[in-house]
Protein backbone atom coordinates (compact mmCIF):
# COMPACT_ATOMS: atom_id res chain seq x y z
CA UNK A 1 0.00 0.00 0.00
CA UNK A 2 1.36 3.40 -0.94
CA UNK A 3 2.02 5.47 2.15
CA UNK A 4 0.09 8.71 2.39
CA UNK A 5 2.07 11.51 4.03
CA UNK A 6 0.17 14.52 5.30
CA UNK A 7 1.56 17.93 4.41
CA UNK A 8 3.31 19.84 7.15
CA UNK A 9 0.85 22.36 8.47
CA UNK A 10 -2.47 23.25 6.94
CA UNK A 11 -2.56 25.99 4.34
CA UNK A 12 -6.24 26.72 5.02
CA UNK A 13 -5.50 27.40 8.67
CA UNK A 14 -2.57 29.63 7.71
CA UNK A 15 -4.79 31.72 5.41
CA UNK A 16 -7.37 32.12 8.17
CA UNK A 17 -4.77 33.07 10.77
CA UNK A 18 -3.47 35.73 8.38
CA UNK A 19 -6.99 37.09 7.75
CA UNK A 20 -7.76 37.29 11.46
CA UNK A 21 -4.41 38.90 12.25
CA UNK A 22 -4.92 41.57 9.59
CA UNK A 23 -8.48 42.22 10.73
CA UNK A 24 -10.12 41.18 7.46
CA UNK A 25 -12.62 39.19 9.55
CA UNK A 26 -13.25 39.28 13.26
CA UNK A 27 -14.67 35.77 13.42
CA UNK A 28 -14.59 32.54 11.43
CA UNK A 29 -17.75 31.26 9.81
CA UNK A 30 -17.83 28.32 7.41
CA UNK A 31 -20.59 26.28 5.84
CA UNK A 32 -21.14 22.83 4.36
CA UNK A 33 -23.27 23.38 1.22
CA UNK A 34 -24.34 20.07 -0.39
CA UNK A 35 -26.93 19.91 -3.14
CA UNK A 36 -29.83 17.69 -1.99
CA UNK A 37 -29.87 15.60 -5.17
CA UNK A 38 -28.22 12.45 -3.86
CA UNK A 39 -26.60 10.79 -0.88
CA UNK A 40 -23.32 11.91 0.70
CA UNK A 41 -20.21 9.83 -0.02
CA UNK A 42 -16.65 9.42 1.24
CA UNK A 43 -15.56 12.57 -0.61
CA UNK A 44 -18.14 14.60 1.27
CA UNK A 45 -16.78 13.19 4.53
CA UNK A 46 -13.51 15.03 3.92
CA UNK A 47 -15.32 18.29 3.17
CA UNK A 48 -17.46 17.87 6.30
CA UNK A 49 -14.38 17.28 8.46
CA UNK A 50 -12.69 20.38 7.01
CA UNK A 51 -15.70 22.72 7.17
CA UNK A 52 -16.76 21.78 10.68
CA UNK A 53 -13.21 21.16 11.92
CA UNK A 54 -11.95 24.59 10.86
CA UNK A 55 -14.88 26.35 12.52
CA UNK A 56 -14.32 24.38 15.71
CA UNK A 57 -10.58 25.06 15.77
CA UNK A 58 -11.06 28.82 15.51
CA UNK A 59 -14.04 29.00 17.85
CA UNK A 60 -16.33 29.93 14.98
CA UNK A 61 -19.56 28.62 13.52
CA UNK A 62 -20.37 26.21 10.72
CA UNK A 63 -23.79 26.10 9.12
CA UNK A 64 -25.42 23.47 6.99
CA UNK A 65 -26.74 25.05 3.82
CA UNK A 66 -28.69 22.98 1.32
CA UNK A 67 -28.01 24.24 -2.21
CA UNK A 68 -31.53 23.75 -3.52
CA UNK A 69 -31.28 25.79 -6.73
CA UNK A 70 -32.20 22.94 -9.08
CA UNK A 71 -35.67 21.67 -8.08
CA UNK A 72 -35.82 19.16 -10.94
CA UNK A 73 -33.25 16.94 -9.20
CA UNK A 74 -33.83 17.63 -5.51
CA UNK A 75 -35.90 15.81 -2.92
CA UNK A 76 -36.67 15.99 0.80
CA UNK A 77 -35.39 12.39 1.04
CA UNK A 78 -31.92 13.65 0.25
CA UNK A 79 -32.20 16.53 2.72
CA UNK A 80 -33.07 14.09 5.51
CA UNK A 81 -30.26 11.71 4.60
CA UNK A 82 -27.68 14.53 4.51
CA UNK A 83 -28.66 15.70 7.97
CA UNK A 84 -28.57 12.18 9.37
CA UNK A 85 -25.15 11.45 7.85
CA UNK A 86 -23.57 14.62 9.23
CA UNK A 87 -24.85 13.90 12.73
CA UNK A 88 -23.69 10.29 12.52
CA UNK A 89 -20.20 11.43 11.54
CA UNK A 90 -20.12 13.34 14.80
CA UNK A 91 -20.74 16.94 13.76
CA UNK A 92 -23.41 19.48 14.66
CA UNK A 93 -24.24 22.55 12.63
CA UNK A 94 -24.99 25.90 14.20
CA UNK A 95 -27.86 26.69 11.82
CA UNK A 96 -29.64 25.08 8.89
CA UNK A 97 -30.13 27.27 5.85
CA UNK A 98 -31.21 26.73 2.26
CA UNK A 99 -30.11 28.60 -0.84
CA UNK A 100 -33.84 29.12 -1.40
CA UNK A 101 -33.86 31.25 1.78
CA UNK A 102 -31.95 33.83 -0.26
CA UNK A 103 -33.88 33.67 -3.54
CA UNK A 104 -35.37 37.14 -3.01
CA UNK A 105 -31.95 38.61 -2.25
CA UNK A 106 -30.30 36.87 -5.21
CA UNK A 107 -33.10 38.08 -7.48
CA UNK A 108 -32.53 41.63 -6.26
CA UNK A 109 -28.85 41.23 -7.10
CA UNK A 110 -29.80 40.11 -10.61
CA UNK A 111 -31.87 43.27 -11.04
CA UNK A 112 -28.92 45.31 -9.76
CA UNK A 113 -26.62 43.73 -12.35
CA UNK A 114 -29.10 44.47 -15.13
CA UNK A 115 -29.40 48.09 -14.04
CA UNK A 116 -25.61 48.38 -13.99
CA UNK A 117 -25.47 47.05 -17.55
CA UNK A 118 -23.75 43.90 -16.32
CA UNK A 119 -26.46 41.36 -17.20
CA UNK A 120 -28.71 40.78 -20.19
CA UNK A 121 -31.47 38.49 -21.37
CA UNK A 122 -30.28 36.16 -24.12
CA UNK A 123 -32.45 34.27 -26.61
CA UNK A 124 -29.77 31.86 -27.78
CA UNK A 125 -30.43 28.17 -27.19
CA UNK A 126 -28.15 26.15 -24.92
CA UNK A 127 -26.40 24.66 -27.97
CA UNK A 128 -25.93 28.09 -29.51
CA UNK A 129 -24.50 29.47 -26.27
CA UNK A 130 -21.95 26.64 -26.26
CA UNK A 131 -21.10 27.37 -29.90
CA UNK A 132 -20.63 31.09 -29.22
CA UNK A 133 -18.54 30.39 -26.15
CA UNK A 134 -15.37 29.54 -28.05
CA UNK A 135 -12.60 27.21 -26.90
CA UNK A 136 -9.54 27.30 -24.71
CA UNK A 137 -7.55 28.65 -27.67
CA UNK A 138 -10.23 30.71 -29.43
CA UNK A 139 -12.17 33.64 -28.02
CA UNK A 140 -15.92 33.47 -27.87
CA UNK A 141 -18.36 35.58 -29.88
CA UNK A 142 -20.75 38.12 -28.43
CA UNK A 143 -24.38 37.11 -28.34
CA UNK A 144 -26.50 39.14 -30.79
CA UNK A 145 -28.65 40.03 -27.75
CA UNK A 146 -25.73 41.28 -25.64
CA UNK A 147 -26.38 44.98 -26.34
CA UNK A 148 -30.03 45.08 -25.36
CA UNK A 149 -30.91 48.16 -23.37
CA UNK A 150 -31.29 48.11 -19.62
CA UNK A 151 -34.99 48.81 -20.02
CA UNK A 152 -35.52 45.93 -22.45
CA UNK A 153 -33.57 43.53 -20.20
CA UNK A 154 -35.57 44.53 -17.15
CA UNK A 155 -38.81 44.01 -19.05
CA UNK A 156 -37.79 40.62 -20.45
CA UNK A 157 -36.47 39.40 -17.11
CA UNK A 158 -39.72 40.40 -15.43
CA UNK A 159 -41.67 38.52 -18.09
CA UNK A 160 -39.40 35.50 -17.57
CA UNK A 161 -40.22 35.71 -13.86
CA UNK A 162 -43.95 35.82 -14.58
CA UNK A 163 -43.76 32.63 -16.66
CA UNK A 164 -44.44 34.13 -20.10
CA UNK A 165 -41.66 32.05 -21.69
CA UNK A 166 -41.01 28.32 -21.76
CA UNK A 167 -38.05 26.41 -20.37
CA UNK A 168 -34.90 27.17 -22.37
CA UNK A 169 -36.51 29.96 -24.37
CA UNK A 170 -34.54 32.71 -22.65
CA UNK A 171 -31.83 33.02 -20.00
CA UNK A 172 -30.20 35.83 -18.07
CA UNK A 173 -26.44 36.08 -18.61
CA UNK A 174 -23.74 38.08 -16.89
CA UNK A 175 -21.98 40.54 -19.20
CA UNK A 176 -18.28 40.06 -18.52
CA UNK A 177 -15.78 39.21 -21.29
CA UNK A 178 -16.28 36.79 -24.17
CA UNK A 179 -12.52 36.90 -24.85
CA UNK A 180 -11.47 35.99 -21.31
CA UNK A 181 -8.93 33.13 -21.11
CA UNK A 182 -11.11 31.76 -18.30
CA UNK A 183 -14.15 30.20 -19.97
CA UNK A 184 -16.19 30.68 -16.79
CA UNK A 185 -16.00 34.44 -17.34
CA UNK A 186 -17.44 34.33 -20.87
CA UNK A 187 -20.89 35.70 -20.12
CA UNK A 188 -22.09 32.79 -17.98
CA UNK A 189 -25.78 32.02 -17.62
CA UNK A 190 -26.92 33.21 -14.19
CA UNK A 191 -30.70 32.60 -14.33
CA UNK A 192 -32.74 30.05 -16.27
CA UNK A 193 -36.42 29.26 -16.61
CA UNK A 194 -37.47 26.06 -14.87
CA UNK A 195 -41.19 25.48 -14.47
CA UNK A 196 -40.82 22.85 -11.77
CA UNK A 197 -42.34 23.00 -8.26
CA UNK A 198 -39.73 23.62 -5.60
CA UNK A 199 -39.68 21.34 -2.54
CA UNK A 200 -39.77 24.40 -0.24
CA UNK A 201 -40.86 27.39 -2.32
CA UNK A 202 -43.64 25.58 -4.16
CA UNK A 203 -44.72 27.43 -7.34
CA UNK A 204 -43.43 30.86 -6.28
CA UNK A 205 -40.55 30.84 -8.74
CA UNK A 206 -40.21 29.81 -12.38
CA UNK A 207 -36.71 31.28 -12.69
CA UNK A 208 -33.83 29.93 -10.65
CA UNK A 209 -30.26 31.20 -10.18
CA UNK A 210 -27.34 29.12 -11.37
CA UNK A 211 -24.94 27.73 -8.79
CA UNK A 212 -22.11 30.11 -9.70
CA UNK A 213 -24.30 33.08 -8.82
CA UNK A 214 -26.27 31.61 -5.93
CA UNK A 215 -23.24 30.29 -4.08
CA UNK A 216 -21.21 33.48 -3.50
CA UNK A 217 -24.30 35.54 -2.80
CA UNK A 218 -25.64 32.95 -0.35
CA UNK A 219 -22.24 32.93 1.38
CA UNK A 220 -22.33 36.72 1.59
CA UNK A 221 -25.90 36.94 2.86
CA UNK A 222 -25.20 34.29 5.45
CA UNK A 223 -22.06 35.99 6.76
CA UNK A 224 -19.58 33.30 5.73
CA UNK A 225 -15.99 34.41 6.19
CA UNK A 226 -14.23 31.52 4.48
CA UNK A 227 -15.86 29.55 1.69
CA UNK A 228 -13.98 26.23 1.62
CA UNK A 229 -14.49 24.12 -1.48
CA UNK A 230 -12.81 21.47 -3.59
CA UNK A 231 -10.21 22.23 -6.22
CA UNK A 232 -12.51 22.02 -9.25
CA UNK A 233 -13.91 25.40 -8.17
CA UNK A 234 -10.54 27.14 -8.37
CA UNK A 235 -11.24 28.33 -11.93
CA UNK A 236 -14.61 29.59 -10.72
CA UNK A 237 -13.07 31.82 -8.07
CA UNK A 238 -12.72 34.88 -10.38
CA UNK A 239 -16.45 34.58 -11.10
CA UNK A 240 -17.20 34.09 -7.39
CA UNK A 241 -15.33 37.32 -6.64
CA UNK A 242 -16.92 39.13 -9.61
CA UNK A 243 -20.43 38.62 -8.24
CA UNK A 244 -19.40 39.82 -4.78
CA UNK A 245 -17.77 42.93 -6.20
CA UNK A 246 -20.44 43.88 -8.72
CA UNK A 247 -23.25 43.29 -6.24
CA UNK A 248 -21.55 45.65 -3.77
CA UNK A 249 -20.99 43.09 -1.01
CA UNK A 250 -19.21 44.54 1.99
CA UNK A 251 -16.64 42.24 3.65
CA UNK A 252 -16.89 39.56 0.94
CA UNK A 253 -16.13 35.93 1.84
CA UNK A 254 -12.78 34.42 0.86
CA UNK A 255 -12.90 31.25 -1.24
CA UNK A 256 -10.16 28.70 -0.51
CA UNK A 257 -9.85 25.46 -2.47
CA UNK A 258 -8.44 22.11 -1.42
CA UNK A 259 -7.92 18.85 -3.29
CA UNK A 260 -10.97 16.62 -3.26
CA UNK A 261 -10.75 13.09 -1.95
CA UNK A 262 -10.24 10.44 -4.62
CA UNK A 263 -10.23 6.87 -3.33
CA UNK A 264 -9.47 3.95 -5.63
CA UNK A 265 -11.94 1.08 -6.10
CA UNK A 266 -14.80 3.46 -5.24
CA UNK A 267 -17.42 5.28 -7.27
CA UNK A 268 -18.75 8.67 -6.16
CA UNK A 269 -20.37 10.00 -9.33
CA UNK A 270 -24.02 10.57 -8.42
CA UNK A 271 -25.12 9.76 -11.97
CA UNK A 272 -23.31 6.44 -11.96
CA UNK A 273 -24.30 5.57 -8.41
CA UNK A 274 -27.92 6.22 -9.36
CA UNK A 275 -27.50 3.89 -12.34
CA UNK A 276 -26.21 1.15 -10.00
CA UNK A 277 -29.30 1.62 -7.86
CA UNK A 278 -31.81 1.85 -10.71
CA UNK A 279 -30.31 -1.14 -12.54
CA UNK A 280 -30.56 -3.28 -9.41
CA UNK A 281 -26.80 -3.85 -9.26
CA UNK A 282 -26.91 -2.78 -5.61
CA UNK A 283 -29.83 -2.85 -3.17
CA UNK A 284 -29.93 0.91 -2.68
CA UNK A 285 -27.92 3.99 -1.75
CA UNK A 286 -27.13 2.35 1.60
CA UNK A 287 -25.84 -0.88 0.07
CA UNK A 288 -22.78 -1.73 2.22
CA UNK A 289 -20.63 -1.96 -0.92
CA UNK A 290 -21.31 1.65 -1.86
CA UNK A 291 -18.94 4.50 -0.92
CA UNK A 292 -21.89 6.47 0.45
CA UNK A 293 -21.73 7.44 4.11
CA UNK A 294 -24.95 5.54 4.82
CA UNK A 295 -23.54 2.50 2.99
CA UNK A 296 -20.33 2.55 5.01
CA UNK A 297 -22.36 3.00 8.17
CA UNK A 298 -24.54 -0.02 7.36
CA UNK A 299 -21.43 -2.05 6.60
CA UNK A 300 -20.12 -1.28 10.08
CA UNK A 301 -17.52 1.42 9.47
CA UNK A 302 -17.23 3.47 12.68
CA UNK A 303 -17.68 7.20 12.22
CA UNK A 304 -14.50 7.74 14.23
CA UNK A 305 -12.54 5.62 11.75
CA UNK A 306 -13.77 7.72 8.82
CA UNK A 307 -12.78 10.90 10.64
CA UNK A 308 -9.39 9.39 11.40
CA UNK A 309 -8.96 8.51 7.71
CA UNK A 310 -9.68 12.11 6.71
CA UNK A 311 -7.21 13.34 9.34
CA UNK A 312 -4.46 11.04 8.07
CA UNK A 313 -4.88 12.31 4.52
CA UNK A 314 -4.71 15.93 5.60
CA UNK A 315 -5.40 19.01 3.50
CA UNK A 316 -3.57 19.50 0.23
CA UNK A 317 -3.72 21.31 -3.08
CA UNK A 318 -2.18 18.39 -4.95
CA UNK A 319 -4.33 15.86 -6.82
CA UNK A 320 -3.88 12.35 -5.48
CA UNK A 321 -5.66 9.02 -5.37
CA UNK A 322 -5.83 7.42 -1.94
CA UNK A 323 -5.58 3.66 -1.60
CA UNK A 324 -8.79 2.31 -0.08
CA UNK A 325 -6.57 -0.01 1.95
CA UNK A 326 -5.77 3.01 4.15
CA UNK A 327 -9.47 3.49 4.92
CA UNK A 328 -9.85 -0.21 5.67
CA UNK A 329 -6.79 -0.05 7.91
CA UNK A 330 -8.33 2.81 9.90
CA UNK A 331 -11.50 0.74 10.27
CA UNK A 332 -9.54 -2.31 11.48
CA UNK A 333 -7.54 -0.26 13.98
CA UNK A 334 -10.70 1.24 15.44
CA UNK A 335 -12.64 -2.02 15.62
CA UNK A 336 -9.67 -3.90 17.07
CA UNK A 337 -9.80 -1.53 20.03
CA UNK A 338 -13.55 -1.12 20.36
CA UNK A 339 -15.38 -4.19 19.01
CA UNK A 340 -16.56 -6.87 21.41
CA UNK A 341 -15.35 -10.41 20.74
CA UNK A 342 -17.73 -13.23 19.91
CA UNK A 343 -17.71 -16.62 18.22
CA UNK A 344 -19.58 -17.43 15.03
CA UNK A 345 -19.25 -20.40 12.71
CA UNK A 346 -20.03 -19.37 9.15
CA UNK A 347 -19.78 -22.74 7.36
CA UNK A 348 -20.65 -25.15 10.16
CA UNK A 349 -20.11 -28.85 10.59
CA UNK A 350 -21.29 -30.57 13.76
CA UNK A 351 -18.80 -32.10 16.17
CA UNK A 352 -19.82 -34.67 18.79
CA UNK A 353 -17.45 -35.06 21.74
CA UNK A 354 -18.03 -38.72 22.46
CA UNK A 355 -16.62 -38.85 25.98
CA UNK A 356 -18.23 -35.62 27.18
CA UNK A 357 -21.20 -36.06 29.58
CA UNK A 358 -24.51 -36.01 27.70
CA UNK A 359 -26.35 -33.66 30.05
CA UNK A 360 -23.50 -31.32 30.99
CA UNK A 361 -23.50 -27.68 29.87
CA UNK A 362 -20.58 -25.64 31.17
CA UNK A 363 -20.27 -21.90 31.55
CA UNK A 364 -17.05 -20.54 30.12
CA UNK A 365 -15.80 -17.04 30.87
CA UNK A 366 -14.30 -15.22 27.91
CA UNK A 367 -12.95 -11.69 27.62
CA UNK A 368 -15.41 -9.17 26.26
CA UNK A 369 -12.55 -7.22 24.68
CA UNK A 370 -8.89 -7.89 25.50
CA UNK A 371 -8.08 -4.23 24.73
CA UNK A 372 -10.60 -3.02 27.29
CA UNK A 373 -10.16 -5.08 30.46
CA UNK A 374 -12.56 -2.75 32.24
CA UNK A 375 -15.37 -4.42 30.27
CA UNK A 376 -14.66 -7.67 32.11
CA UNK A 377 -15.80 -11.04 30.83
CA UNK A 378 -18.93 -12.56 29.42
CA UNK A 379 -20.35 -16.09 29.53
CA UNK A 380 -20.57 -18.59 26.72
CA UNK A 381 -21.55 -22.22 26.99
CA UNK A 382 -19.87 -25.53 26.15
CA UNK A 383 -21.58 -28.90 25.62
CA UNK A 384 -21.23 -32.30 24.02
CA UNK A 385 -22.35 -31.07 20.60
CA UNK A 386 -20.65 -28.09 19.05
CA UNK A 387 -20.10 -26.57 15.62
CA UNK A 388 -16.77 -25.77 14.02
CA UNK A 389 -15.85 -24.38 10.60
CA UNK A 390 -15.92 -27.02 7.89
CA UNK A 391 -12.45 -26.01 6.72
CA UNK A 392 -11.08 -26.43 10.25
CA UNK A 393 -11.11 -30.17 9.64
CA UNK A 394 -9.21 -32.12 7.00
CA UNK A 395 -8.99 -35.90 6.64
CA UNK A 396 -5.81 -35.74 4.59
CA UNK A 397 -4.10 -32.54 5.74
CA UNK A 398 -1.44 -30.85 3.63
CA UNK A 399 1.91 -29.91 5.08
CA UNK A 400 1.61 -27.04 7.53
CA UNK A 401 -2.05 -27.72 8.38
CA UNK A 402 -2.45 -27.34 12.16
CA UNK A 403 -6.20 -27.55 12.58
CA UNK A 404 -8.30 -30.64 13.40
CA UNK A 405 -7.24 -33.78 11.53
CA UNK A 406 -6.50 -37.45 12.28
CA UNK A 407 -3.74 -38.04 14.81
CA UNK A 408 -3.60 -34.39 15.84
CA UNK A 409 -4.88 -32.63 18.93
CA UNK A 410 -6.24 -29.08 18.75
CA UNK A 411 -7.42 -26.52 21.25
CA UNK A 412 -11.01 -25.31 21.28
CA UNK A 413 -10.74 -21.62 22.08
CA UNK A 414 -11.16 -21.13 25.85
CA UNK A 415 -12.40 -24.70 26.37
CA UNK A 416 -10.53 -28.02 25.97
CA UNK A 417 -8.08 -29.99 23.89
CA UNK A 418 -9.89 -32.39 21.54
CA UNK A 419 -8.67 -35.21 19.31
CA UNK A 420 -10.29 -36.59 16.17
CA UNK A 421 -11.98 -40.02 16.45
CA UNK A 422 -14.12 -40.57 13.36
CA UNK A 423 -16.56 -38.89 10.97
CA UNK A 424 -19.91 -39.58 9.32
CA UNK A 425 -20.58 -38.97 5.63
CA UNK A 426 -23.58 -38.82 3.34
CA UNK A 427 -24.08 -40.86 0.18
CA UNK A 428 -21.98 -38.38 -1.80
CA UNK A 429 -19.07 -38.61 0.57
CA UNK A 430 -19.63 -35.24 2.22
CA UNK A 431 -18.82 -35.06 5.92
CA UNK A 432 -21.97 -34.54 7.98
CA UNK A 433 -20.64 -35.06 11.50
CA UNK A 434 -17.26 -35.35 13.19
CA UNK A 435 -16.61 -37.37 16.35
CA UNK A 436 -13.89 -36.36 18.80
CA UNK A 437 -12.73 -37.05 22.33
CA UNK A 438 -11.67 -34.40 24.82
CA UNK A 439 -9.20 -34.20 27.68
CA UNK A 440 -11.10 -32.97 30.76
CA UNK A 441 -7.81 -31.89 32.36
CA UNK A 442 -7.30 -29.17 29.75
CA UNK A 443 -10.18 -26.88 30.69
CA UNK A 444 -9.39 -23.31 29.77
CA UNK A 445 -7.16 -24.43 26.92
CA UNK A 446 -4.02 -25.49 28.78
CA UNK A 447 -2.69 -28.94 29.62
CA UNK A 448 -1.43 -29.56 33.19
CA UNK A 449 1.35 -31.77 31.83
CA UNK A 450 2.62 -28.88 29.72
CA UNK A 451 2.01 -30.44 26.34
CA UNK A 452 1.51 -27.98 23.51
CA UNK A 453 -0.78 -27.90 20.51
CA UNK A 454 -0.23 -25.72 17.47
CA UNK A 455 -3.83 -25.31 16.41
CA UNK A 456 -6.58 -23.28 18.12
CA UNK A 457 -10.02 -23.15 16.53
CA UNK A 458 -13.24 -21.39 17.46
CA UNK A 459 -16.57 -23.09 18.00
CA UNK A 460 -20.18 -22.55 19.02
CA UNK A 461 -22.17 -24.87 21.27
CA UNK A 462 -25.17 -26.45 19.55
CA UNK A 463 -27.34 -25.76 22.59
CA UNK A 464 -26.26 -22.13 22.70
CA UNK A 465 -26.53 -21.30 19.02
CA UNK A 466 -29.05 -19.90 16.59
CA UNK A 467 -29.03 -19.71 12.81
CA UNK A 468 -28.03 -16.46 11.16
CA UNK A 469 -27.50 -15.01 7.72
CA UNK A 470 -24.07 -13.49 7.13
CA UNK A 471 -23.25 -11.17 4.24
CA UNK A 472 -19.60 -11.34 3.24
CA UNK A 473 -18.93 -8.00 1.54
CA UNK A 474 -15.92 -7.26 -0.60
CA UNK A 475 -14.99 -4.37 -2.88
CA UNK A 476 -17.69 -3.57 -5.39
CA UNK A 477 -15.20 -3.06 -8.24
CA UNK A 478 -12.28 -5.01 -9.63
CA UNK A 479 -10.38 -2.01 -11.01
CA UNK A 480 -8.82 0.98 -9.32
CA UNK A 481 -10.76 3.49 -11.41
CA UNK A 482 -14.24 1.99 -11.74
CA UNK A 483 -15.67 5.11 -13.39
CA UNK A 484 -13.82 4.28 -16.63
CA UNK A 485 -16.40 3.56 -19.30
CA UNK A 486 -16.08 1.29 -22.30
CA UNK A 487 -16.89 2.25 -25.90
CA UNK A 488 -20.60 1.83 -25.17
CA UNK A 489 -20.48 4.17 -22.19
CA UNK A 490 -20.79 1.29 -19.73
CA UNK A 491 -18.78 0.90 -16.54
CA UNK A 492 -20.72 -2.04 -15.04
CA UNK A 493 -18.23 -4.51 -16.55
CA UNK A 494 -15.84 -3.29 -13.83
CA UNK A 495 -18.04 -4.80 -11.12
CA UNK A 496 -16.63 -7.50 -8.87
CA UNK A 497 -18.91 -10.55 -9.23
CA UNK A 498 -17.75 -11.71 -5.78
CA UNK A 499 -18.50 -8.45 -4.00
CA UNK A 500 -21.23 -10.18 -1.99
CA UNK A 501 -21.47 -13.75 -0.74
CA UNK A 502 -24.57 -14.56 1.29
CA UNK A 503 -24.19 -17.38 3.80
CA UNK A 504 -27.28 -18.89 5.41
CA UNK A 505 -27.43 -21.38 8.25
CA UNK A 506 -24.45 -19.82 10.02
CA UNK A 507 -24.23 -20.59 13.74
CA UNK A 508 -23.86 -17.70 16.18
CA UNK A 509 -24.06 -17.46 19.95
CA UNK A 510 -27.67 -16.96 21.06
CA UNK A 511 -27.05 -13.58 22.68
CA UNK A 512 -25.88 -12.12 19.37
CA UNK A 513 -29.36 -12.54 17.91
CA UNK A 514 -30.59 -9.67 20.12
CA UNK A 515 -27.90 -7.24 18.91
CA UNK A 516 -29.08 -3.78 18.01
CA UNK A 517 -28.52 -2.72 14.40
CA UNK A 518 -24.93 -1.55 13.78
CA UNK A 519 -23.65 -3.32 16.90
CA UNK A 520 -20.07 -4.28 16.09
CA UNK A 521 -18.12 -7.45 16.88
CA UNK A 522 -14.94 -9.23 16.07
CA UNK A 523 -15.95 -12.75 15.16
CA UNK A 524 -12.87 -14.64 16.28
CA UNK A 525 -10.63 -15.67 13.38
CA UNK A 526 -13.22 -14.36 10.90
CA UNK A 527 -13.09 -10.59 10.82
CA UNK A 528 -15.18 -7.66 11.96
CA UNK A 529 -18.95 -7.77 11.64
CA UNK A 530 -21.98 -5.73 12.55
CA UNK A 531 -25.68 -6.42 12.86
CA UNK A 532 -27.52 -5.27 9.74
CA UNK A 533 -30.41 -2.81 9.94
CA UNK A 534 -32.74 -5.67 8.88
CA UNK A 535 -31.54 -7.96 11.68
CA UNK A 536 -34.14 -9.23 14.15
CA UNK A 537 -34.00 -11.64 17.05
CA UNK A 538 -35.86 -14.24 15.00
CA UNK A 539 -33.84 -13.62 11.84
CA UNK A 540 -30.39 -12.25 12.73
CA UNK A 541 -28.35 -10.81 9.86
CA UNK A 542 -24.71 -9.73 10.10
CA UNK A 543 -22.50 -7.88 7.63
CA UNK A 544 -18.76 -8.37 7.34
CA UNK A 545 -17.18 -4.95 7.69
CA UNK A 546 -13.59 -5.93 6.95
CA UNK A 547 -11.54 -9.10 7.20
CA UNK A 548 -8.89 -9.37 9.88
CA UNK A 549 -6.22 -8.76 7.25
CA UNK A 550 -6.09 -7.09 3.85
CA UNK A 551 -6.77 -9.96 1.43
CA UNK A 552 -6.31 -7.65 -1.59
CA UNK A 553 -2.64 -7.11 -0.78
CA UNK A 554 -2.01 -10.74 -1.80
CA UNK A 555 -3.91 -10.31 -5.06
CA UNK A 556 -1.65 -7.44 -6.06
Amino acid sequence: MEEVIKEQGNFIEEFIKEDLKEGVYNKVQTRFPPEPNGYLHIGHAKAICIDFGIADKFGGTCNLRLDDTNPSKEDVEYVDSIMEDIKWLGFNWDNVYYASDYFDFIYECAIKLIKKGLAYVCDLSADEIREYRGTLTEAGKNSPYRDRSVEENLDLFERMTKGEFENGERVLRAKIDMASPNLNMRDPVIYRIMKVPHHRAGDKWVVYPMYDMAHPLSDAREGVSHSLCSLEFENHRPLYNWFLEKCDIETPPRQIEFARMNVNYTLTSKRKCLKLVNDGLVVGWDDPRMATICGMRRRGYPAEAIRDFCEKIGVSKAFSVIDIALLESCVRDNLNINAERAMAVLRPVEVVIDNYPDDLVEEIEVETNPNKPELGTRKTYFSKNIYIEADDFCEEPPKGYFRLCPEREVRLKGAYFVKYASCEKDADGNITKIHCTYDPETKGGNAPDGRKVKGTIHWVSKENSVDATVNLYDRLFLVENPSDEDANGEFSNNLNPESLTVLTGCKIEKDLASSNPEKKYQFMRQGYFCADITSTKDNPVFNRTVALKDSWAKKK
